[in-house]
């Protein structure tokens, strides 16, 4: 139904924030105006529901009494979401088997930008002197220098408690300040500072804009090794985007890296852009909200949950690191957003860039189906070289009894302190050990909700379970034989290496960069800026360190343990290890000094070991691929996950047998368990999994729908299902 035809409508039908109703028919009160996207408060029994007048292809029941049906209660005072928007919640709700109202929430993810506009009232410090000062006025002061924001927002990020921070404003510290909730960002600016490309990066380059300007979809892979310049490719494409007054949206994996993604384009744009993700304050996400649906917020930098901004003229989409595992999205909605920006690039009729120096396989299977468009820089920019790989054989090259860097690399870190250049040491292991036990009795510290081991941390002096967040206090004594000062650190983390470090190299400034140092943007940009000014010799880190981070001085990477990603059943393990090696590899040398990497490994002939230490990548994902077709495997079959999870055991279990016994026997469809899942226990509930593998043209989400839509379960069973499963936990 067209926007004229709903506007005068009587009844309307609207999709419904309930994941058990969705989809309802609404009469239209006298004078108001909906069309297809309007947001509205509709009555839902005794309570008032957020909906989106949908336009499914079939008009409301004419045969229901009109006079029957309840009547919206208020349209809301945003922009309709867009058509391709409804299209993109319509099929990721049809190919991630979720509800389409969970999907939908995705994109009114700010309650109060649904408010309309107006003002707000936030508070900063006067810089009064402060008369009599308490501690927690003290941290105040101390924290919130240049912030300005609502009093909750500051109450939480001085730690102190509002009533705290109203005493202030009392006493003259703070002031209030109203501020235009929907005020505009400034604009980038296209032609401020334009970079000189060389030759391969403008004819990349050009093949984007030429897209952009064509407004029709082009997903393009933007194959590039580390260092080659990338960002600025695709920056100029961006460029293109807002030269015809068009919005852009930047991807990428991980908020820590968005400080420095935002430095980067304001260098290169003259402002900064918009931010989306998970630590903005609630008057930030409220503005940025309300700016992306109203045209005014040109471009935006977000982690995975911005793919779902109601974009009022969306013009490029571009996925930063698009082989990052972070992408997929493990709990709620499913979604890869890999997969669905190139599906929104496809609905928007606009060109979409998967950016990577080492793409995933799936991504490289559609480039060489035709259906991407592969752009190749080979080369690192500025004549720069890729740094040189050596293998330190552990069977041969033993660390010494204790410790965990064997001389090779002991001897390479001394050499680089010498020349006052920075090394990087990577372990993809956060806390200082994986496993700690009792030495009397080798009983083993484990968390009480998961099947995992309590990670110790001496920096914060907890143990802590990284599944669920439990943490406690190391005890005095053995839970188990009353054995005091009984604890004992087995295997190494990031806090071991950096205390071995130590020792090693007494003088040198070691950061040890995790998620737990570097847990907000504005930690990561102190981090950026710290190592970037020559404040730091050793980064000890993990993968939060592999990617995006450029500093010209740093010239040698030691991987700790290479092996450590193969452990497993992962389908991916190769891929992943492959992926994760090469771009923390790629942080070295990306200068003019040269750069080189030590592989710490036990298995030096292992095929993914091998391509890295000769640099044929190539030769490493085509025995990858051909591996993966004769298992039927991704990207050559499909693959799904149902994971049944209960509090009670038992009842999960009989959940669990109750669906393998009403498994469909299908001709290309192989159904494995259910078993126990790896994570047998996870945050209080018992889990059995069973995988599904299908041929590439099984219609698996149908073979889904039939089989699970046909089952009950006990209110305390859940029931999820993965489509193109990263995780096998």
């Amino acid at each position: 139904m067209n926007a004229a035809k709903t506007s005068s409508a009587s009844r309307c039908r609207c999709l419904v924030f309930n994941p058990g109703l969705e989809v309802l028919d609404y009469r239209v009160p006298a004078g108001a105006q909906v069309q297809p996207g309007s947001v509205v408060l509709a009555p839902l029994g005794p309570r008032q529901i957020v909906g989106i007048v949908w336009d499914d292809g079939r008009l409301p029941g004419d045969d229901y009494p009109l006079a029957r049906l309840r009547p919206l209660l208020q349209v809301l005072p945003v922009p309709p979401v867009p058509a391709p928007l409804r299209r993109l919640i319509e099929w990721t709700a049809d190919y991630y088997l979720s509800p389409m109202a969970s999907v939908a929430r995705m994109a009114l993810s700010s309650n109060a930008a649904l408010q309309g506009g107006g003002t707000i009232t936030e508070y900063r410090l006067t810089g009064a002197e402060p008369g009599r000062l308490t501690p927690q006025r003290a941290q105040a002061l101390e924290r919130l220098a240049g912030e300005q924001a609502t009093i909750r927002e500051l109450a939480a990020f001085a730690g102190v408690s509002d009533a705290v921070l109203r005493g202030m404003v009392t006493a003259g510290l703070l002031e209030a300040v109203r501020v235009d909730s929907d005020r505009a960002y400034p604009l980038p600016d296209p032609d401020h500072a334009v970079p000189d490309l060389n030759p391969g990066q403008q004819a990349a380059a050009d093949r984007i804009i030429d897209a952009v300007r064509a407004r029709h979809f082009a997903p393009f892979l933007l194959d590039g090794v580390t260092g080659s310049g990338k960002t600025e490719v695709y920056a100029e494409a961006i460029a293109a985007a807002l030269a015809i007054g068009r919005q852009v949206l930047v991807l990428l994996p991980e908020i820590a890296l968005t400080q420095n993604f935002l430095a980067r384009f304001e260098a290169r744009f003259g402002a900064a852009p918009v931010a989306w993700h998970s630590g903005l304050k609630a008057s930030e996400r409220r503005r940025a909200w309300r700016q992306v649906a109203l045209g005014g917020a040109k471009v935006v930098v977000g982690a995975r949950s911005a793919l779902f901004l109601p974009f009022a003229d969306l013009g490029m989409i571009v996925v930063d690191e698009a082989h990052e595992i972070a992408f997929k999205q493990d709990d709620g909605v499913r979604y890869n957003a890999r997969d669905v920006a190139v599906m929104r690039a496809r609905f928007e009729a606009i060109p979409v860039v998967l950016a990577s120096a080492t793409p995933a396989l799936e991504s490289l299977a559609m480039a060489d189906a035709g259906r991407y468009e592969r752009l190749i820089l080979p080369d690192r920019f500025g004549g720069a070289l890729m740094p040189d790989i050596r293998i330190v054989d552990l069977r041969t090259e033993q660390p010494e009894r204790g410790t965990w860097i064997a001389p090779p690399l002991v001897k390479a870190l001394k050499e680089r302190a010498e020349r006052g250049e920075q090394s990087l040491l990577f372990l993809n292991r956060r806390g200082y050990a994986p496993l700690t036990l009792c030495r009397g009795c080798g009983y083993r510290f484990c968390c009480p909700n998961c099947s995992a081991w309590l990670v110790e941390h001496r920096l914060s002096q907890r143990l802590a379970c990284h599944h669920c967040g439990h943490e406690v206090p190391p005890p005095a004594a053995c839970p188990e034989c009353n054995e005091p000062d009984c604890m004992v650190a087995c295997g190494p983390g990031v806090e071991r290496i950096a205390d071995e470090l130590a020792q090693i190299l007494p003088e040198a400034r070691v950061f040890v960069a995790t998620s737990d140092t570097l847990n907000s943007p504005d930690k990561a940009a102190q981090f950026v800026e710290l190592v970037s000014g020559g404040g730091v010799d050793v980064i000890v880190g993990t993968q939060l360190v592999t990617k995006g981070f450029h500093f010209p001085d740093l010239t040698l990477v030691g991987v700790i343990d290479a092996d450590m990603g193969l452990e497993g059943g992962d389908l991916r393990a190769a891929e992943r290890t492959y992926q994760q090696i090469a771009q923390v590899s790629g942080r070295a040398g990306r200068g003019e000094k040269p750069g080189e990497v030590l592989l710490q490994t036990r298995h030096p002939d292992a095929a993914v070991i091998a391509a890295l230490a000769s640099g044929d990548r190539d030769a490493f994902y085509a025995a990858e691929t051909e591996a993966r077709r004769d298992a039927g495997a991704p990207p050559f079959g499909r693959w799904a996950a149902i994971i049944v999870s209960s509090e009670d055991e038992a009842e999960a279990k009989e959940a669990a047998r109750a669906i393998g016994g009403t498994r469909p026997n299908l001709e290309g469809v192989a159904i494995l368990g259910p078993a126990p899942a790896p994570l047998a226990l996870l945050r209080g509930r018992y889990r059995y999994r069973l995988l599904i593998i299908a041929r590439r043209s099984s219609d698996l989400q149908s073979v889904l729908r039939d089989w699970l839509g046909t089952l009950k379960f006990p209110p305390g069973v859940r029931v999820a299902v993965d489509i193109d499963p990263y995780s096998f936990v």
